[in-house]
């Protein structure tokens, strides 16, 4: 029985550390296509996945205004 419990928690720790890892891809960059006021992130969001390929876009704030940020698994790479 006690084996078993480690073996669970063996797992729970690999599935953890994967999730983990998996954030820290993420790549955050400022969209290349978008100009002006950032004020509606489903706007953002559609055109980072059509125009840049991402994975997703959101609106953030970016000095004194808000910019689109798109969002890709890895830096670099297209989702």
């Amino acid at each position: 029985m006690e084996k078993r419990g480690y073996a669970v928690l063996a797992l729970l720790l690999i599935v953890v550390a994967s999730e983990v890892h998996g954030a820290e891809s993420l790549c955050e960059r400022r969209s290349q296509t978008w100009h002006g006021f950032c004020g509606e992130t489903t706007h953002c969001d559609n055109q980072c996945r059509n125009w840049e390929h991402a994975c997703h876009g959101a609106c953030h704030a970016d000095g004194l205004g808000s910019a689109c940020f798109c969002y890709f698994n890895v830096c670099g790479q297209n989702c």
